[in-house]
């Protein structure tokens, strides 16, 4: 492994050095009366290191003009009609690993633009899945994401609750390590309208990956080995009807189905959510009195286990990305670079995301020590990170995503049976599949 990454950056030196990339020293670099226009994606947890922008145009001359902020579904919409229409004239964009596979000809190598010693700062693995057809489509962020398991601490210290619990579930009510669990939780928590036993993001991708990390604990394949649809069996029916049951149960809030994560955050910050599956960006954020009802109440823990014994772990990783039409790319790639770098990842991750650059990590455990939820945070997520995963390699995941996630929501509604659901989503899953030619 060591002579295949010695190999890897010898390479990305001789191609630094071919294209005239910067050395780590000429950084961030002078960029007298460059304007770069950038779109971004925006939510609460990404906030705070956009204030960094400042500094860099501070630093090297050149300004920052943000065309859009919004989150990446509107986003990945709004880059479709740019394409479609020759519009790309910005030049930083926002990426996310599930959504860079669809466009990676309109964005420019970094590897070419970058330092050599600063791309091998990142973790490996992100900046392998950062790779598409040998570009560096991306740089990654601070903000490496896979679901750990939030939960109010006090549910069960209570007596009373511990006592009802076991004399109707026959085990005791601990912090929930299976699924079955966490539904059995739910059920027993939910106290509607004010108090909820758990949530889900309901739409767009967002419902499309809770199912398929769903469906991979029930021990079913969302494509099969062949690229097709397979997730209309048995283990995804087992998936869909986690959502389902806990919808007709009332154990989750009725407006789920039109939830997002900025909703999912304020819902369980609100104190109305018992059992929260959610990213690290907002473990900061919970346990702020400033922004949270459940501050100093918090517990978090290893994501749970589906029936085939694994747990769940949908993964992925946002990043910034300079076009291939950019006037200025070694600005922009400075850009994207100081957004990234050491100080950029320890900003961001203080709040509770994961960073991708080494040095990072060992930075935050570091800094953790006495600070017993920081610690229990960090512990949590590292033992999550084991049992991460990607969405599938394929450029059509996200339309495949916009196919399918109203099916999973006729489902949860009760328009629809689990399985006639599936059935018509995996008919149009193959549909867009053969259109693209890979069926």
């Amino acid at each position: 492994m060591n002579k295949l990454l010695s190999g890897v950056s010898v390479g990305v030196i001789a191609l630094a050095l071919a294209c005239g990339a910067a050395n780590a020293a000429d950084l961030p670099g002078k960029f007298e009366g460059v304007t770069i226009d950038a779109k971004l994606i925006g939510g609460q947890q990404y906030e705070k290191l956009y204030q960094r922008i400042g500094e860099w145009e501070k630093e090297t001359g050149a300004k920052v003009n943000i065309l859009s902020k919004k989150n990446h579904f509107e986003l990945d919409k709004e880059i479709k009609s740019d394409i479609a229409t020759g519009g790309i004239s910005w030049c930083v964009g926002s990426n996310h690993s599930s959504f860079a596979p669809q466009y990676p000809d309109i964005y420019t190598d970094l590897s070419a633009l970058l330092p050599a010693e600063e791309v091998a700062a990142f973790v490996p693995a992100v900046i392998k899945a950062s790779t598409l057809n040998g570009k560096l489509v991306m740089l990654p962020r601070a903000q490496f994401d896979v679901s750990a398991l939030y939960y109010q601490k006090n549910l069960y210290s209570d007596e009373a609750k511990k006592t009802a619990f076991k004399a109707k579930y026959g085990y005791d009510l601990v912090p929930p390590d299976t699924w079955q669990q966490v539904t059995d939780q739910a059920e027993f928590f939910a106290s509607p309208p004010n108090f909820y036993g758990t949530q889900f993001a309901g739409k767009e991708e967002a419902i499309n990956g809770r199912f398929f990390e769903m469906l991979v604990a029930e021990g079913g394949e969302y494509l099969d080995k062949d690229g097709r649809p397979a997730f209309n069996s048995d283990a995804g029916v087992k998936a869909l009807d986690w959502f389902v049951n806990l919808y007709k149960a009332k154990a989750v809030p009725p407006g789920t189905t039109n939830y997002l994560w900025d909703d999912l955050g304020q819902g369980f910050a609100s104190g109305s959510i018992a059992l929260n599956l959610d990213w690290p960006g907002w473990a900061s954020f919970f346990n702020d009195p400033k922004s949270s009802k459940v501050a100093g109440n918090v517990g978090v823990k290893v994501q749970p286990a589906g029936s085939s014994g694994k747990r769940t772990g949908w993964s992925g990783h946002h990043g910034f990305s300079v076009t291939e039409s950019c006037a200025h790319k070694d600005a922009a790639a400075s850009l994207v670079w100081w957004l990234t770098n050491e100080d950029s990842q320890k900003l961001e991750s203080a709040a509770g995301p994961l960073p991708t650059r080494s040095a990072v990590w060992d930075f935050n455990i570091k800094a953790a020590e006495g600070d017993a939820y920081k610690t229990e945070v960090l512990q949590a997520f590292q033992e999550a990170a084991k049992h991460a995963f990607p969405v599938p390699q394929t450029p059509e995941w996200i339309e495949i995503s916009n196919a399918v996630y109203p099916e999973l929501q006729a489902a949860i509604l009760g328009d629809k049976t689990s399985k006639q659901a599936l059935d018509t989503a995996a008919e149009k899953a193959t549909a867009i599949l053969q259109d693209a030619g890979k069926l």
